[in-house]
């Protein structure tokens, strides 16, 4: 087996990339279950992709934060395992396609020299966490959120608690209340406040877009800095315990307030958070001073464009003399030889770090305002100066049906498309309004459609027996501000390639009919959805559709529906042996936690290795298994021989978890008696098979 030991100095880092060398090894060589390899991948951020054979994998970016030396790291990487291609997504990860899973270990080991990781960046976990691209910078903003959402995202690497969940959380960290980190669409989001001078967030719980969207509750309206991280331990442990694991397409948090009902789910939060050992946590404010650069010569020579692009990509920055400057990447798309081209820039010009935004762009941050036209002119020449920073023609658009399972339509293709049309034929646009475009390829909404003031999501017709590709058009989506927000509505759905027609329409009627000032989202809700679908329902006709109906954008050949299984969140995993194989997994981490004195994550494990073995022992029965206090009811029932034998009572020991503190003594006992379970399931099985 390859060692990493050269490239990795972090023992926790090493081992993780070993354990998926060597999980590679069993797999191909028929010693590990595919369903059991794939939830371990997922959570080291290799993912399955369209193409047979090859892996998309994504790096995790922890709230966008990237300096100038980790880009051309990445660069490299995709240079050396990919095609040199990095694409920014709307969690501002990085995704690189096409790798030989074989070589997924060695790519990690390079990452890491950069102190850049894949861990969680797929599969049921807390995903990457996001935050505004300009925190720290904000002029509105209370505090700078960089420090808290950096400690969140510490806290929850690799911690037990969020290693196996139903599903995945999502979280949002936005710089104020203007909220442009889309917290309402969340499963946590987080928005600053100061009250009484002390510093905390408004907090948000059960956001969620996808199919079925749902605006998130709020679940605090002030929780200090301190606490933030112990309570939201609490909710992820409610959501773990409570969550829903066998219908994934309910197994959200969104949908467990929804069953529970609010109050319910307040109430077991605070009931957990009361067993929590340490309810305070303090965060050193350790906000980025911003370092000197030096003045650059310019030649002086001012074009048309230069207006144009400070006016729509330049921002002035809480500190004096010093600004923000917003780069409109196509699609999220950048080359790794423009990549290392820009990290010469961002040294030359940029303070401390730059940031990926959930807009798929990039926001170069601490330029020197004498610096604008010399900046201007040396991202000219990477063909990287195009006014329109998150403006319309700034279209975000998930992979679609470019690489992802999942895709139903071209996203990209798409994109491209109404680029072209906006800025050939309407560029006063991009200047006058704020509006966007956003795109998904299915109902997933990645892409984030549904928050969009144009929303495109791609689905299908079918005409004379035959699928074209097809676009939902949705309209009237957006951020509200502290914590509220509007989805969009589903107007009608139109054959794809009439898409740049209906966007004509929409473009050429907001501008003949708008009033003066008034957004997008205000003139929808005065106008109304009907009088959209009235004027827009002749596109959707299908009974006259041409050959090049049939093709999708970006594409040449004939449209073919095909949708693979989604890895988004990982698959539930029901196999008595592999729940087994699980529990015994549990249980070894809860011993080697034990040997090194990690109290609270070896009653993790051992509450893990429990519910995984009475889980596998209940699948033979008519039970109900859909969440971790579901089992343990279930257990209690179906098995009523364990409760007659001189074991502690299966339920009662079980739920110390939530009220009894780490302690030694607490944490062998509690390791000793998941050992006792699965022993006793495990002999219980082999007698039934005999």
């Amino acid at each position: 087996m390859k060692s990493f030991r050269t490239e990795v100095e972090n023992p926790v880092v090493e081992y993780d990339i070993l354990e998926l060398d060597r999980k590679i090894f069993e797999f191909k060589a028929g010693k590990l279950d595919e369903e059991k390899f794939r939830s371990l991948r997922l959570a080291r951020g290799v993912y399955g992709q369209r193409q047979q054979g090859v892996q998309m994998v994504r790096i995790k970016i922890p709230y966008g934060k990237c300096s100038a030396k980790q880009l051309r790291r990445i660069a490299e990487v995709s240079d050396e395992y990919s095609n040199g291609n990095l694409h920014i997504t709307t969690r501002q990860d990085i995704q690189i396609h096409y790798v030989s899973l074989d070589r997924t270990p060695e790519l990690w080991a390079e990452l890491e020299q950069d102190d850049i990781t894949m861990r969680e960046a797929c599969g049921n976990t807390i995903r990457n966490v996001t935050a505004s691209a300009m925190a720290g910078a904000d002029t509105n903003e209370p505090f700078d959120v960089t420090p808290y959402a950096h400690a969140f995202f510490e806290y929850f690497l690799r911690n037990p608690i969020c290693q196996d969940m139903g599903r995945k959380i999502k979280i949002a960290f936005s710089s104020s209340a203007e909220d442009d980190a889309i917290t309402f669409t969340h499963d946590i989001g987080f928005i600053p406040v100061i009250k009484d001078g002390k510093r905390g967030f408004k907090m948000l719980v059960g956001g969620g877009i996808g199919a079925q969207p749902r605006v998130a509750d709020v679940l605090k309206e002030f929780i200090s800095v301190e606490r933030f991280i112990p309570f939201t331990e609490a909710v992820v442990r409610v959501f773990d315990q409570y969550g829903e694991r066998n219908r994934r397409n309910k197994a959200r948090m969104k949908f467990l307030i929804k069953e529970q009902g609010f109050e319910t789910f307040e109430q077991r939060v605070f009931e957990v958070y009361k067993s929590i050992t340490i309810k305070e946590i303090a965060i050193e404010d350790n906000s980025v001073v911003v370092k000197e650069t030096g003045i650059y010569k310019t030649n002086n020579s001012l074009d048309e464009g230069y207006g144009k692009w400070k006016s729509s990509n330049v921002t002035a920055q809480k500190q004096d003399g010093l600004v923000t400057v917003g780069i409109a990447i196509d699609r999220g798309d950048i080359s790794s030889d423009k990549a290392r081209a820009l990290a010469e820039v961002i040294d030359a010009f940029c303070g401390e770090d730059f940031r990926f935004t959930i807009g798929q762009s990039i926001l170069l941050r601490g330029i020197r305002e004498e610096n604008l036209l010399a900046l201007y002119q040396a991202l000219q020449q990477l063909d990287l100066a195009k006014a329109g920073y998150h403006k319309i023609n700034d279209i975000v658009a998930c992979p679609g049906t470019d690489t992802c399972n999942l895709g139903i339509a071209s996203s990209m293709g798409l994109a491209a498309a109404l680029q072209r049309v906006i800025e050939d034929e309407y560029p006063e646009v991009i200047e006058k309004h704020n509006l966007n475009i956003k795109i998904s390829g299915c109902m997933n909404a990645c892409g984030q459609h549904a928050i969009a003031d144009i929303g495109f999501q791609g689905m299908t017709v079918k005409s004379n027996g035959n699928i074209a590709p097809a676009t939902q058009v949705l309209l009237g989506g957006g951020v509200l501000g502290n914590g509220a927000g509007r989805y969009a509505d589903k107007v009608l759905k139109v054959p794809a390639k009439r898409t740049t027609a209906v966007l004509r329409w929409l473009l050429e009627d907001f501008e003949a009919n708008a009033e003066k000032a008034e957004t997008f989202l205000a003139y929808y809700l005065r106008k109304e959805a009907d009088y959209f679908y009235q004027n827009l329902k002749g596109y959707a006709d299908i009974t006259n559709l041409t050959d090049e109906d049939f093709v999708d954008w970006g594409n040449t050949k004939v449209y073919e529906k095909a949708i693979g299984v989604g890895e988004c969140a990982g698959v539930t995993i029901d196999l008595v042996q592999t729940l087994l194989y699980d529990a015994e997994e549990q249980l070894e981490k809860g011993k080697d936690a034990l040997a090194t004195g990690a109290w609270a994550n070896s009653i993790y494990f051992s509450y893990a290795g429990r519910i995984r073995a009475a889980k596998a022992l209940l699948t033979t029965r008519a039970a109900k298994i859909n969440s971790h206090h579901s089992i343990i009811d279930a257990f209690e029932t179906h098995f009523p021989t364990y409760q007659s034998l001189d074991a502690e009572p299966f339920g009662e020991v079980t739920r110390l978890l939530n009220t009894t503190s780490p302690s030694e003594t607490f944490a062998k006992k509690y390791y000793t008696e998941a050992a006792h379970v699965l022993d006793w399931i495990k002999k219980f099985r082999d007698a039934q098979k005999n």
